[in-house]
C-alpha cells in the first residue's frame, strides 16, 4: 500500500520541491496552499496520485478543509507543514511582525493541532508529523524578531507534542526540520548576499530523506548544524552584541 502524505505549503519553494520528490517516490500526495493554479500544475504530473486543496492556514476553517482532504485521500500517514513567512524587520513594522505571528504561530497551531488530533483519535499506526521550522529558532535574531521568536515557538510546540505522546503512549513520530539559508522566493536575493546559501533542490532532497528516516530533529545541512552548535555556546551578553543576520526561509 502506498504511503500517504499531505504537504501544507506546496505551491512553491521547499514545499513544491519536496512534493515533487515524494511523488517521484510513489507516494499518494495531498498538496495544499493558497494558489490553486500552482497546485493544479503539481497534480498534472501524477493526476492519479495527487490530490489538491486550496487552503489558507490563517482561515479559521482551514482545519475543516484539511480534514476534508484527508477523508478524500482515504487517510494519511504523514502530515508535513511547510507553510510559513519570514522577513527581516529592523524597523519593527507592526504589520510585518503581527502577520508573521498570525501565520507562523496561529496558522501553525491550527494545522499541526488538527493533524495531531486526527492521528490520535483515529489511532493511526506509524503516524508522523513533520514541520519546517528554521535555524532562526536557535537564538533571538535582531534582524527578524518575530520570525526568530515564532520559529523557536514551533520547536517548543513540537517538543511538547512529542512529550505528550510519550506520556500517553500515542504512536506519532515528530520531525523538526531546521534549514539555514535556502534560495526560495521568500529570500530576497537582490537585497543582500547570504553565506552558505543552499539551492532549493539540494535542501529539499535532504529534507525528504530526514522525513523518510523519521529523524526527530534535522538541521539542513551539516554546515548549519556546526554553526548552530557554535551559536548555543555563545553567552547571552556576547550574543546580544553580535551583528547576526536572520535565517529567512
Amino acid at each position: 500500500m502506498s504511503k500517504r502524505i499531505i504537504i501544507m505549503g506546496a505551491t512553491s519553494g521547499l514545499g513544491r520541491a519536496c512534493a515533487e520528490d515524494f511523488i517521484a517516490r510513489g507516494y499518494i500526495v495531498g498538496v495544499c496552499g493558497r494558489r490553486t493554479e500552482e497546485l493544479e500544475q503539481i497534480r498534472s504530473t501524477a493526476p492519479d496520485r495527487v490530490h489538491v486543496a486550496t487552503i489558507d492556514i490563517t482561515d479559521p476553517k482551514a482545519d475543516e478543509q484539511l480534514l476534508a482532504l484527508i477523508e478524500r485521500m482515504g487517510g494519511i500517514d504523514t502530515y508535513f507543514h511547510v507553510s510559513g513567512v519570514g522577513k527581516n524587520n529592523l524597523t519593527l513594522d507592526p504589520a510585518i511582525e503581527l502577520n508573521t505571528v498570525r501565520v507562523n504561530c496561529e496558522g501553525f497551531c491550527r494545522m499541526v493541532g488538527c493533524a495531531f488530533r486526527y492521528f490520535r483519535d483515529n489511532a493511526v499506526r506509524g503516524a508522523q508529523i513533520a514541520v519546517v521550522s528554521s535555524i532562526a529558532g536557535t537564538k533571538g535574531l535582531g534582524a527578524a524578531p518575530a520570525y526568530s521568536a515564532t520559529k523557536r515557538m514551533q520547536n517548543c510546540y513540537i517538543q511538547s507534542l512529542a512529550q505528550q505522546c510519550a506520556i500517553a503512549k500515542i504512536d506519532i513520530a515528530f520531525t523538526d526540520i531546521r534549514p539555514g539559508f535556502v534560495a526560495t522566493p521568500l529570500l530576497d536575493l537582490d537585497a543582500r548576499r547570504y553565506p552558505m546559501l543552499m539551492t532549493t533542490p539540494y535542501a529539499a532532497r535532504r529534507i525528504v530523506r530526514a522525513i523518510v528516516a523519521r529523524r526527530r530533529v534535522a538541521v539542513i545541512d551539516w554546515r548549519y548544524a556546526i554553526l548552530t552548535a557554535a551559536w548555543r555556546c555563545i553567552p547571552r551578553w556576547l550574543w546580544e552584541r553580535l551583528p547576526i543576520k536572520a535565517a529567512e526561509r
